[in-house]
């Protein structure tokens, strides 16, 4: 049962889904602690390094739970190998600070929710992947196996440790879906290369809350993956964009002038990640916002 109040700590809050968590956390009267990489103004707010592993833990004592949504953006920019050391570094040395200072308190948090991402099954095709399924290969898989390996002292130390592989987010604020939803309402939307490839998205309501679902829930941990139901191809998701925007979705990006403009990272959009979440399904959370249409009008 959920506490009436709770102080939760949580990395990357100025982002897309931390932000989102932040304000769903304070609406209900939980105390939230930032973790900041400036000098803290005040006690709710914590200094971490997260490229050098390095956290205040003596500001996360008295925690219910953290929460680790940290890292720099995959889809910020074109992938340099000095921005993928930034992308690695960020997620894995981030995330081994904060297990090893969770683990150094003599009072622990409940519960240790890090990040993670459906990059870790890698390309799909037409083939469903869930929880059980192997990681794939290539950045993206073999950052996220390491991202969540880095979790190991948190587990060691007996916190419940629980790993969030998300899908592509359906916000209107950021990520791939912020950058799609201007193409589509200036009438320049359309399919990425053939569109067959599958996308496995989630709405940003439905992310917030599985979160908060993940934290309440005692007897759940391990990875679970935080996409809708059922994944479509980005085809599928292309023509529900022009529905609901109702604006034409004429134009086709071929896929070599993705992989000229976006270099290695286009590998992730012309990728295909069909992804289900079927542990979070067993768990009994009820997705708010299961079909496309309906995450594309709440977002």
């Amino acid at each position: 049962m959920e506490l009436e109040r709770r102080r939760i700590a949580v990395a990357g809050a100025s982002g897309l889904i931390g932000s989102a968590l932040v304000r769903s956390l304070t609406a209900d009267g939980h105390e939230v602690v930032r973790l900041v990489r400036h000098t803290p103004r005040d006690a709710q707010e914590v200094r971490w390094d997260p490229e050098r592993g390095q956290v205040d833990a003596a500001g996360l004592a008295g925690c219910d739970a953290v929460v680790n949504l940290a890292g720099a953006g995959v889809g910020d920019r074109r992938w340099s190998e000095a921005y993928k050391r930034r992308i690695h570094d960020s997620r894995v040395y981030g995330t081994q600070g904060l297990a090893r200072a969770v683990a150094s308190l003599d009072e622990r948090p409940r519960v240790f929710v890090n990040g993670s991402a459906m990059g870790f099954y890698g390309e799909t095709g037409d083939r469903v992947v869930d929880e059980r399924s192997p990681a794939g290969s290539g950045f993206l898989p073999e950052l996220c196996v390491e991202w969540e390996a880095a979790a190991e002292p948190a587990e060691a130390a007996g916190v419940r440790t629980v790993f969030t592989r998300t899908g592509l987010v359906v916000a209107r604020e950021g990520g791939a879906w912020g950058r799609l939803f201007p193409l589509f309402l200036a009438g320049l939307g359309g399919r990425m290369g053939d569109g067959r490839q599958y996308w496995s998205y989630i709405a940003l309501h439905d992310e917030v809350a599985a979160i908060r679902h993940l934290l309440d829930r005692d007897d759940l941990s391990g990875p679970f993956d935080l996409t809708a139901p059922e994944p479509l191809t980005n085809r599928e998701i292309t023509a529900a964009m022009g529905r609901v925007l109702r604006r034409p979705t004429l134009f086709t990006v071929p896929a070599p002038v993705l992989r000229t403009v976006l270099g290695e990272m286009a590998g992730d959009v012309l990728g295909s990640a069909r992804v289900v979440p079927k542990r979070l399904l067993e768990s009994g959370f009820t997705f708010a916002f299961p079909g496309i249409e309906d995450a594309i009008r709440a977002a």
